[in-house]
């Protein structure tokens, strides 16, 4: 199946959406996606990022309101008048900047998210959404990965997930704020400008075919649309016991096929490398339980294989 832009009839979507929510990080690439199908869902979207937008960009960010400077007590205060639930995309995701810039990191991540725990207790116990990632479990001896899973993060970036994880368990026992925490797994689609894909079609596009790792690395793959439908169908799940889901197809695939696939559709035919060397940081196989995502009425609708697809197609055509 192709991803999903006309959402009439589609049950991933058959929930009801908030009347008004707020998005931190709309303007990034999963805040986008669920800016655009809240919208789509009738409601209306309050965004907050850091760079000041212009009425075009606000429309294609599909967004009724935009607040810019980045996360603060009067931003949130300003708008979240009326909303149902702050839905926390923004955040850094990206284990090498964390090794590279830890406080950069600790700021986006930790201080960030206290800041909209903070705003949601002064204001009575706003619901939060807190998307959290598949870096707080760490290294990993079983497969697949329960919610109920011990966190031991190997990087700061998944360090700086788990605090903020502690931080919703804090404000929900001590000032009631209701949160529901997602940990998503490895999210891909049109527009991601950053990770392996990214970097993998531009290094497929110069004919650089050598790549970190053996290539037997695997992970579960996540198509953005299919991550945001279940971010929009947890805003009211979010609850003083803070329950925790995955987010993920459910299905393990091999670094070395991921980048084979994509080389296909840049129509490289020449052999994949991998030189062995494995990064800081990067666990070694990844597979998520979803029972308790499942559970919600969701499932996961876009394969892999349309996926990369549709993201070469994309690459080739907005960034070639």
């Amino acid at each position: 199946m192709k991803p999903v832009k006309n959402m009439v009839g589609d049950p991933r979507y058959d929930h009801p959406a908030p009347r008004r929510a707020v998005v931190t990080g709309a303007q990034g690439f999963i805040g986008r996606e669920v800016s655009r199908q809240l919208t789509a869902q009738g409601c209306d979207v309050r965004g907050i990022g850091h760079s000041a937008l212009s009425e075009e960009d606000k429309k294609a960010l599909s967004i009724s309101q935009w607040y810019s400077g980045g996360i603060s007590n009067s931003s949130l205060h300003e708008a979240a008048k009326g909303a149902d639930v702050v839905i926390h995309c923004a955040g850094s995701g990206s284990v090498p900047l964390s090794l590279r810039e830890p406080m950069t990191d600790f700021f986006s991540n930790v201080v960030a998210t206290a800041k909209v725990l903070d705003f949601a207790r002064e204001v009575g116990g706003m619901p939060v959404v807190y998307l959290s990632s598949a870096g707080v479990y760490g290294k990993v001896d079983t497969l697949p990965i329960k919610v109920t899973a011990p966190c031991n993060p190997v990087s700061p970036y998944g360090v700086n997930k788990h605090i903020g994880e502690l931080l919703a368990r804090q404000y929900a026992t001590y000032f009631d704020v209701p949160t529901v925490i997602l940990r998503l797994f490895s999210v891909y689609g049109n527009g991601l400008r950053k990770q392996l894909l990214w970097d993998a079609s531009h290094k497929i596009h110069r004919g650089d075919l050598v790549f970190f790792g053996t290539g037997e690395e695997t992970r579960d793959w996540i198509h953005v649309e299919d991550a945001a439908a279940l971010i929009i169908r947890l805003w009211n799940h979010a609850d003083l016991t803070v329950p925790v889901l995955n987010g993920a197809s459910g299905e393990k695939t091999r670094i070395h096929t991921v980048i084979e696939h994509l080389a296909r559709c840049f129509q490289t035919t020449d052999p994949i490398i991998f030189n062995g060397n494995v990064r800081v940081g990067d666990p070694t196989d990844y597979l998520a339980d979803i029972d308790t995502s499942l559970a919600t009425g969701w499932h996961p609708r876009i394969s892999l294989t349309d996926g990369l697809d549709c993201y070469a197609q994309w690459f080739r055509q907005n960034v070639l």
